[in-house]
């Protein structure tokens, strides 16, 4: 009897960990859905902002104003972490505003939809590294093809060499923060490393940003920059620092393949950038390679 009774508490201990780690997942897809959303439209709105103080004034503005936000909302203990955890929220920060000064960089040359599709290429390529072998290495090759196709309109490329080296490097940037964000959340307590994290982005592209402020400064530009400051980097770093807490890096790398699909539609529905039959094929083709990332993955 009382070995009974061990096998059906074992049983049941099973199954609510299996139930436990189901919902984790669960919220975590809702974080990433979420924060995706905010990051495309957030980008979408940002236009205005970026034609007044520049790409890289607009993006500095926004980094300073969410890391003021959160660092009052957390009030992180500076002298109490550790030389580890100062390195983790240090790499992370420079990484952020690689990554964010990039991809504002590119999308204010080259439209939203193919920016955010060369710039998924990281988070795909660090899915197919980490998840697995053989098939899946070719994910991120069918993606390329998918950019391929984004870049060309049916009569002319639509993009400057500029704009896609920028969007490349908000690639590696992504790349690189998918680790190192996974890390930081492992390292601190609840939003106290992206607090930190985001107060050295902040630092990192001051340099590249302030004399571009200083051209088109006003009240105005600071109230608007705090609005979308919200929408990213805020909402969404808090919300995939949340995700990464609960998923593997692979798996959060082949969900956000989702994000060309909403860049497009974000571009079409606020800056009108429609796509041409070729450039939705494009976008089939990133998600193609998500699809099949996620069923090899699975096999």
């Amino acid at each position: 009897m009382a070995e009974t009774e061990t096998t059906a508490d074992s049983g049941w201990s099973g199954q609510g960990t299996t139930d436990d780690s189901t919902g984790r997942v669960s919220v975590a897809i809702v974080f990433c859905l979420l924060s995706m959303s905010s990051v495309q439209f957030g980008a979408a709105l940002s236009k205005p902002a970026m034609e007044s103080v520049g790409a890289f004034g607009a993006t500095w503005l926004r980094l300073s104003w969410a890391a003021a936000f959160l660092l009052l909302l957390v009030r992180p203990p500076f002298l109490s972490y550790t030389r580890a955890q100062w390195l983790s929220a240090l790499s992370l920060g420079a990484t952020m505003a690689v990554m964010t000064l990039c991809f504002f960089a590119a999308i204010a040359r080259i439209p939203l939809g193919l920016a955010v599709a060369i710039e998924f290429l990281g988070p795909l390529t660090v899915a197919a590294i980490f998840g697995g072998r053989g098939w899946r290495l070719l994910c991120p090759v069918i993606a390329a093809a998918g950019v391929l196709c984004l870049s060309w309109d049916g009569t002319a490329w639509v993009a400057d060499t500029r704009g896609l080296l920028f969007a490349f490097g908000a690639a590696i940037g992504w790349g690189g923060y998918i680790v190192l964000m996974k890390n930081a959340g492992q390292r601190f307590r609840g939003l106290e490393g992206l607090a930190v994290s985001l107060l050295f982005a902040a630092v990192f592209a001051m340099p590249f940003g302030l004399h571009q402020v200083q051209s088109g400064f006003s009240f105005d530009m600071l109230l608007m920059t705090a609005g979308l400051a919200i929408l990213v980097p805020l909402l969404p770093y808090a919300l995939e620092f949340m995700a990464l807490r609960r998923m593997q890096p692979s798996a959060f790398g082949i969900l956000m393949s989702l994000e060309p699909a909403i860049g497009a539609g974000a571009g079409f529905l606020v800056l009108g950038q429609a796509l041409s039959l070729n450039q939705i094929f494009g976008v089939v083709l990133v998600m193609t390679a998500s699809a099949a990332g996620t069923l090899l993955a699975r096999a």
